[in-house]
């Protein structure tokens, strides 16, 4: 859980004008730790660029399929990487629990539910009329779980991500169900199998609307921290806890909805990343944003050229190296929960 403050200290820090100034915070945040991160990061992106079956030396030829499938590709990984791990972060903050994120809720569920929707109902949708549908899907899902988080009277760090874990199961169940109706299983399957194979120039274009996702949380951080020391601490702050609840729901399920159309499931990402880094620098949400941000491209990129090596010349989809990953460090942390009682 988040440790939270006396209202009272929580208070006068938010009512007076914060005495540290802006360039001391600045260095803070951005500090020789975080530089050395920024260069591995820069280091797997480089890396990511050169893997592949073909050589970019073949003249015009190799150049031109540079331009039309690693670079979007790449980009591709840094910002689905960063919106996923930072949404998981947000999820955390808000239901007070280490042990959830979109994938832990159902959230990546639902929207996959509304994409199938769409194109059932659409068939001729275009990508951003398919990624309304999971926006607004995995919005109403994100709401129902944590309606359903209220009317639960034993709130422990274990019982919430199982609740979310079988409401995702229902879920994923109804559109299984809808799909073998629809004759689309084959559809539904490709898209939750998470890969940047189908990644290229003209179709990851939308992927930038999760980049005003990662700005918002930025910008929203103080209040995001302020929620996540519940809704009496709030409160009697002075903040609208529903409104920051509602706003932080909504850029969860904007940047489910997109990554879930445009590269598909990636598991537990938004659950280790956000854990990791506050097992290593503590729960200081707005210096941890710059490192939740860079672990998460870090690690998805490490866990596709992974992908892309392990049975090369072909590729397996990256949510099983990140299924498998995901798996091992959830397990570690329930054990390390666990044996703090």
């Amino acid at each position: 859980m988040y440790s939270a403050r006396p209202a009272s200290s929580t208070a006068s820090s938010v009512n007076q004008p914060s005495t540290t100034p802006r360039t001391t915070r600045a260095a803070q945040l951005f500090d020789k730790n975080l530089l050395i991160g920024i260069v591995v990061v820069l280091g797997l992106l480089a890396v990511s660029l050169t893997v592949g079956e073909y050589s970019i030396l073949e003249g015009e030829r190799g150049w031109e399929m540079f331009g039309i499938t690693r670079v979007p590709r790449t980009i591709a990984l840094v910002l689905a990487g960063a919106a996923m791990a930072m949404s998981g972060l947000v999820m955390q903050m808000l239901t007070q629990n280490r042990f959830v994120s979109p994938t832990t809720t159902g959230t990546t569920e639902w929207a996959g539910l509304g994409l199938l929707t769409v194109m059932v109902l659409f068939p001729g949708a275009s990508i951003l009329a398919r990624m309304g549908g999971a926006v607004a899907a995995a919005f109403v899902g994100a709401m129902v779980f944590f309606l359903i988080l209220r009317r639960i009277s034993l709130r422990s760090s274990l019982v919430v991500p199982i609740v979310g874990i079988m409401l995702g199961a229902v879920v994923s169940a109804v559109s299984t169900f809808f799909a073998l109706q629809t004759d689309m299983l084959q559809s539904l399957t490709i898209w939750f199998a998470g890969s940047f194979t189908s990644v290229y120039k003209g179709q990851y274009e939308f992927l930038w609307i999760v980049l005003l996702v990662v700005v918002a949380v930025f910008f929203l951080a103080d209040r995001l921290t302020i929620a996540g020391l519940g809704e009496d601490v709030a409160t009697n702050v002075g903040l609208n806890y529903q409104r920051v609840v509602f706003v932080g729901t909504g850029l969860i399920a904007i940047a489910t909805g997109v990554v879930t159309v445009v590269v598909g499931n990636l598991p537990f990402l938004g659950l280790i990343v956000p854990n990791v880094v506050s097992m290593l620098r503590g729960d200081d949400l707005r210096s941890n944003l710059p490192w939740v941000g860079l672990a998460g491209i870090a690690i998805v990129t490490a866990c596709d050229i992974l992908a892309r090596l392990v049975i090369s010349p072909f590729e397996i989809p990256v949510s099983v190296v990140l299924g498998i990953v995901g798996a091992v460090v959830f397990v570690v942390l329930i054990v390390k929960q666990v044996n703090r009682g």
